[in-house]
């Protein structure tokens, strides 16, 4: 045998399936590469570039990094050209307390859970959330929220019989991480008619189903806001998720990455799970529930993907168990300018101060961009024979239902494709837009979806290409 091949590596690497990587965006750089040898590239493609709304990466696709953030991270590299650039006052001090608490410089190791300046204004930024104390020593610092979320799954598998609970459509950096630690997927239904919320008969459902199937099911894990369907859980939904998980003795996993990326605070603000866990109306499920929240720099209108900075808090968690997570954080320590990141994030520049009002600028218009880009989005798509949406509660992805001819679903089988993957396929090749299909996140039966983002500047752009090839597909397949 072969020292190396695919048949003796580790059959969870094979397993695993990372959508928002997958074959639609590797065939966009192919295509992209096509492009720039094209002599040219309008007349033989019918475009110039790729729309590439497969992902969440704000600045790829044209957001401007918030100047506050990036000051402090240049200080913060290079203590010095403070001397050679004027900095304003409160970049300065700053960057000069984040390098102190350091150790006098950012090349140097950080504790293993985090630089404890930056947790304690991470304790603090929680407690004014929810009106709740945070506890530093409950806070980890990590390279983005995946990181943590990997961690938690790491500790909760301990046998091969063990499951994780995860929402159907769901972001599949969970059902990866399961296939690598070889655990279950138990998964539980999110309903396109009432607003991408589960049901307590589809949690309680899911749950007597793996159990019959010799499954013991560790934790369940929700995302509000959403990704990829965009819903905003209310305290009613989440006292009910809460009271499940204090039922069937589950760990509750919030990823939360998006809690700022809101469309209308007035109509639907975000609660985190912390809030609703330590007021819920039982006074017993307040200390039984272990909960485990996630947050990040990838998202929001700071928008830092590629600095890998977030964290995530502990709640309810017994102390030898702590032991243990301090033991594997120590493992993979986290970016110190990521961590720099996570600074920014919970501790803004306050009114009076010197950034404040480029930065009150700067964030109130990233986010009132992607609230009209994500209308024009929804109104083009109603428009549309055989495509629907609901509209962005928050994070910033539309997950339309797209309705195929019969003769497209018969084209796709002749194609080896998913119909959802062939359509997309079709939309990159003839309009060079790139999204994902929804069997990426998984869907209901026979239903077909993709997401797409609403960032950047291109929406008027990806309304003209995009109108004009679903209108052709449809006529070309119409039965």
């Amino acid at each position: 045998m072969a020292p190396l091949s695919l048949e003796n590596i580790n059959p969870g690497v094979l397993e695993a399936q990372f959508a928002v990587h997958g074959e639609i965006p590797q065939r966009a750089e192919e295509l992209g590469a096509e492009l720039l040898q094209s002599s040219d590239p309008m007349k033989e493609f019918g475009f110039t570039y790729i729309l590439r709304n497969n992902l969440g990466n704000p600045q790829e696709m044209g957001q401007e990094p918030i100047t506050f953030a990036r000051q402090i991270a240049a200080l913060a590299e290079y203590p010095q050209l403070s001397t050679l650039v004027k900095f304003p006052d409160d970049v300065v001090k700053r960057s000069a307390e984040l390098v102190k608490a350091n150790g006098g410089s950012i090349g140097a190791y950080s504790s293993p859970q985090g630089i404890s300046l930056i947790r304690e204004h991470v304790a603090e930024f929680l407690g004014e959330r929810d009106g709740v104390p945070a506890d530093p020593e409950s806070i980890y610092l990590t390279a983005g929220a995946a990181v943590g979320i990997k961690l938690m799954i790491q500790l909760l598998v301990a046998s091969k019989e063990d499951g994780i609970m995860i929402p159907v459509p769901h972001y599949p950096l969970y059902s990866a991480v399961l296939s690598l630690q070889k655990a279950r997927e138990v998964e539980y239904r999110l309903s396109e008619e009432k607003g991408w919320h589960p049901s307590l008969e589809s949690l309680g459902k899911s749950i007597q189903d793996s159990a019959a199937a010799g499954t013991r099911t560790r934790a369940m894990i929700v995302t509000s806001p959403g990704n990829p369907v965009g819903n905003v859980l209310g305290l009613e939904a989440m006292n009910e998720i809460i009271s499940f998980c204090a039922s069937h003795n589950l760990v509750l996993m919030a990823d939360e990455v998006y809690q700022s990326n809101i469309a209308n605070p007035i109509l639907k603000d975000f609660i985190s799970f912390k809030r609703a866990l330590l007021n819920h109306p039982d006074e017993h499920i307040r200390t039984r529930v272990p909960l485990v929240s996630f947050h990040s720099i990838s998202k929001g209108q700071i928008g830092e993907c590629g600095r890998r900075g977030g964290f995530f808090e502990i709640v309810n968690f017994p102390k030898d168990v702590v032991k243990q997570i301090s033991k594997l954080v120590a493992i993979d320590d986290a970016p110190v300018q990521g961590q720099i990141g996570v600074d920014v994030l919970v501790r803004p520049p306050r009114p009076g101060e010197s950034s404040y009002d480029l930065w009150y600028q700067e964030t109130t218009r990233i986010q009132q961009k992607m609230n009209d880009n994500a209308k024009k989005l929804v109104e083009s798509f109603k428009r549309l024979p055989g495509i629907s949406s609901t509209e962005a509660e928050g994070a910033m992805y539309l997950y339309p239902k797209v309705e195929l001819p019969q003769r497209a679903l018969e084209a796709a089988k002749k194609a080896g494709k998913s119909p959802d993957t062939f359509y997309c396929l079709e939309l990159l090749g003839k309009a060079g837009i790139c999204v994902v299909p929804g069997s990426g996140f998984r869907q209901a039966d026979h239903s077909f979806h993709f997401r797409t983002t609403f960032l950047g500047q291109h929406t008027d752009e990806f309304v003209r290409r995009f109108t004009k090839f679903h209108k052709e597909f449809i006529a070309e397949y119409q039965d």
